[in-house]
């Protein structure tokens, strides 16, 4: 309460530099290397692709599909063999399979020399899909890379969605019970402050290799439903303690009017709770590391990540600090609130 900025600074730079990895966040598709090393079926396939050069291949399934006429005809023959030739001149390309006609669409195989879930596979499908449709048709691209960039794709496109939804209601939610515009929109802050830090945990710790000797893992990108979950998980145990924490302090609050006496009484309160309940989830979530699959390894690590730092920097540091600082602006409400409010709380009239 005495030197709040000098808590607040060099903790809040702490946690962006440890959610900083985050940036160079990369999804992929669960593949074979999400087993551990010594699975049968993980041996089986890295002996294949060490004793067997070119077994990582990959292939893209294109599709000229003519919804209103014969493939064969003369005109989609001629876009087919362009279609093909052009193809031939992208990168990465290997070969092109045998052509097949069946129905009212033209199949055809494109071998690329680079992993499915490489970046150069990625542009390679980008490359394809760019090219002209025909004019009564469609062009249509399938296989494990448009798969994975379909996939991926897909849950951006939604989560951004959930994630507004989810902040908002925690908005609304916590507005009802603190009665105060500037609480619940701080609260929303700390929350995506440790997430933060817990994704670049997980980039760092999974996708970059450290500690993959320890916990018995390939490094490799992160399935797409990794953050989502770990967002909707951490967000949602983050909020547990931010309300135990805010609902003690509105109380001395009420009590005092001291801003800065409710901040750090509240603290003193509910801190050794908040404490205990954060290592019995912190263990159980450790627990997870021992998983040999590596997404519910990595969701388990980044949840007993999220909890720590939110139960230490974030709950004991970041959040008194910020309130100290605001002073009774933590508290401001518009003024309908707040008459309503002292109507709810004046005692009924018995008379």
């Amino acid at each position: 309460m005495r030197r709040p900025l000098r808590v607040l600074l060099p903790t809040v730079a702490f946690v962006l530099l440890a959610g900083s990895p985050f940036l160079e966040l990369r999804l992929a598709n669960a593949d074979t290397l999400t087993l551990p090393p010594q699975a049968e079926s993980r041996r089986g396939y890295d002996s294949l692709v060490t004793n067997f050069p070119g077994q990582d291949q990959s292939t893209i399934t294109v599709v000229a599909y003519f919804p209103g006429g014969d493939p064969q005809a003369a005109a989609h023959t001629e876009y087919v063999n362009t279609t093909s030739a052009q193809i031939v001149q992208l990168p990465n390309v290997l070969t092109l399979g045998t052509l097949r006609n069946a129905g009212r669409v033209s199949v055809f195989s494109v071998s690329s020399s680079k992993p499915a879930s490489s970046d150069e596979a990625r542009d390679l499908v980008r490359a394809i899909r760019a090219l002209a449709d025909p004019v009564d048709g469609d062009l249509l691209v399938t296989g494990t890379t448009a798969f994975d960039l379909d996939t991926i794709d897909f849950v951006a496109s939604h989560s951004v969605r959930a994630v507004l939804f989810v902040v908002l209601m925690t908005y609304l939610a916590l507005f009802l019970l603190l009665r105060s515009v500037v609480l619940p929109l701080k609260a929303v802050v700390m929350n995506l402050l440790s997430i933060s830090a817990s994704f670049g945990a997980i980039v760092w710790i999974f996708e970059q290799g450290h500690l993959a000797q320890l916990l018995n893992f390939t490094p490799q990108s992160l399935d797409p439903a990794v953050p989502v979950i770990l967002f909707c998980i951490v967000f949602g145990l983050s909020m547990d303690y931010e309300v135990l924490l805010l609902s003690r302090i509105q109380e001395e609050y009420q009590r005092t009017g001291d801003n800065t006496q409710a901040v750090a009484e509240g603290l003193e309160r509910s801190g050794r709770l908040i404490t205990a309940a954060a290592l019995i989830m912190v263990a159980i979530f450790t627990g997870f590391a021992l998983a040999d699959i590596v997404i519910i390894k990595s969701v388990g690590v980044g949840m007993a990540i999220a909890v720590a730092l939110d139960a230490t920097l974030v709950r004991a540091l970041i959040v008194p600090a910020t309130m100290r600082l605001l002073g009774r602006a933590n508290w401001w409400a518009p003024g309908f609130v707040l008459r309503r409010q002292r109507r709810l709380a004046r005692p009924p009239d018995l008379t």
